[in-house]
């Protein structure tokens, strides 16, 4: 067998599932770490880490094919779009579908290696991340539909590591919830024009002219309710500290967004990179031994 068309093949499986664009991946993961962490007391054990970051790359992967699945129809009338494997005809449906349902498989069989009630919460959030690529057509709220599906992670973070759902769990999956439609209402103001002509919904089109203000007041609610959490988990300074450095990112994005030009807005999406990275980062700092102490 000629080893260059398999190469070409991989090649496009990994354009299909976003590998060159980790961003996704990041976002994910930064949530699902802060409650690996909160759960843990600062010491969630390796092997759960372990899986939860393979698992999210898995599953963010087989996000991207199953939304390329759901928009192959609009894809090629998107400029951003256009060029990806499925909308420009480089990748088949039944191919896009069998690399879907493997990632999928194989997110799963790392979920059997926990307990019980990891595995229920599992199937909610298969079916959050199925049906999540669909509420564009449905609705103008998705971005809280992606926020509740990237958020799952959350829950099943505690169910893993404390084999409980404590209310804080719920109180950081909503945090997650604001979050996610934050960043995500600014990648779609990148989107707004093509999405209007092609008749998709986004809360970037719902919030109109009030979408810069909206955003500022979902950053707020966001802060004040990781403070919360921090309160109630007994967090100190550095923990804090973190929260005062997202804090000042989250004014940077309201700075890239002012003139909602679109290149400026994509770069305030990417900006909660570093964001959620901050927020880790006082978690780390706040849980090391003499933070502890």
């Amino acid at each position: 067998m000629n080893i260059e068309p398999v190469e070409n093949r991989l090649r496009e499986y990994a354009l299909l599932m976003r590998l060159h664009r980790p961003i996704g991946i990041y976002l994910l993961l930064w949530a699902t770490l802060w409650a690996l962490w909160l759960a843990g007391n600062g010491q969630p054990p390796g092997s759960v880490v372990l899986v939860f970051i393979v698992g999210v790359t898995l599953m963010r992967s087989a996000g991207c094919v199953i939304n390329d699945i759901a928009d192959r129809k609009f894809d090629p009338h998107v400029a951003r779009t256009r060029d990806r494997p499925l909308a420009a005809g480089r990748v088949s449906l039944g191919e896009a579908v069998g690399l879907a349902m493997v990632l999928c498989l194989l997110a799963f069989v790392l979920v059997l290696t926990q307990n019980l009630l990891t595995i229920q919460l599992s199937f909610v959030g298969l079916a959050l991340a199925v049906s999540y690529p669909l509420m564009k057509r449905f609705h103008h709220f998705p971005q809280f539909h992606l926020g509740a599906a990237f958020g799952w992670g959350i829950p099943m973070a505690y169910a893993a590591v404390t084999n409980t759902l404590p209310p804080v769990a719920w109180l950081l999956f909503l945090a997650n919830v604001l979050w996610s439609a934050i960043y995500d209402t600014e990648y779609a103001m990148v989107d707004r024009e093509d999405d209007l002509k092609i008749g998709l919904k986004s809360t970037a089109i719902r919030f109109g002219e009030w979408d810069k203000r909206i955003i500022g007041y979902l950053q707020l609610a966001l802060l004040f309710l990781l403070i919360g959490i921090g309160l109630l988990t007994g967090r100190g300074g550095f923990y804090y500290l973190g929260l005062f450095a997202a804090g000042w990112l989250a004014l940077y994005q309201q700075y890239l967004i002012r003139d909602r030009k679109p290149e400026e807005c994509f770069k305030a999406f990417l900006n909660n990179h570093p964001f959620g990275l901050a927020i880790f980062c006082g978690l780390l700092l706040d849980f090391l031994p003499k933070g502890v102490a």
